[in-house]
């Protein structure tokens, strides 16, 4: 056993870099361990959407980054013990190479190696709309025991702007993984009650 909690957070090239950011944020008060793979795709996404001090942003956060191209890392044996992954986001090509076990690159072993310990892997996939190839790799790494968890805003929760669709994506993507993200998450208390989110005031009128 571990002596704290260990998650891979793997990054991809999709649109969405900001919730791999603030879950980095949420693990750190957390005091989990943050393990980072960065594709070569994500590189560009990263400092298109978050900014040119995204991408240190981002290692800042890390308690240990690994290369994509380093298939020698420790997370990429079953050995190494790790509590979850998560791909925030995760692309179609991520996604299709987990589904068939390509093992293209860091991101996509490691991936392979935590379901094959049969440990939690959550995918956050981004695209729209969907083929049917997309939907064929989906169920095929759902039968594997992978969960496929597109970021999906929680209206229901009364967010205030794009920053709090962004904390509420990433909490609820921790939780599915089993990870705490306590008071980051705000729970569904039942129907006592009307919540508007402000950012659905705009077609109140329409």
């Amino acid at each position: 056993m571990t002596s704290s909690r260990r998650v891979i957070i793997g990054i991809s090239g999709a649109s969405g870099a900001a919730i791999a950011l603030e879950m980095l944020r949420v693990l750190a008060a957390l005091q989990v361990e943050r393990y980072v793979i960065v594709t070569r795709g994500a590189e560009h996404t990263i400092n298109h959407e978050l900014g040119p001090d995204g991408r240190e942003q981002i290692g800042a956060l890390a308690t240990v980054e690994h290369p994509q191209s380093d298939l020698f890392a420790p997370v990429a044996s079953g050995s190494y013990v790790m509590d979850a992954m998560l791909v925030a986001p995760c692309s179609m090509r991520s996604l299709a190479s987990i589904a068939y076990g390509t093992g293209e690159g860091l991101l996509c072993r490691a991936a392979d190696v935590t379901l094959k310990e049969r440990r939690p892997l959550v995918l956050l996939a981004r695209e729209a709309p969907l083929h049917e190839g997309h939907l064929e790799a989906m169920l095929k790494v759902t039968r594997m025991g992978a969960i496929v968890s597109p970021p999906v805003p929680p209206f229901y929760a009364g967010l205030t702007d794009l920053d709090d669709l962004v904390r509420q994506t990433a909490a609820r993507a921790l939780a599915t993984a089993g990870i705490d993200p306590q008071t980051n998450l705000r729970r569904w208390q039942g129907a006592t009650e009307q919540v508007v989110s402000p950012l659905l005031k705009g077609s109140e009128s329409a």
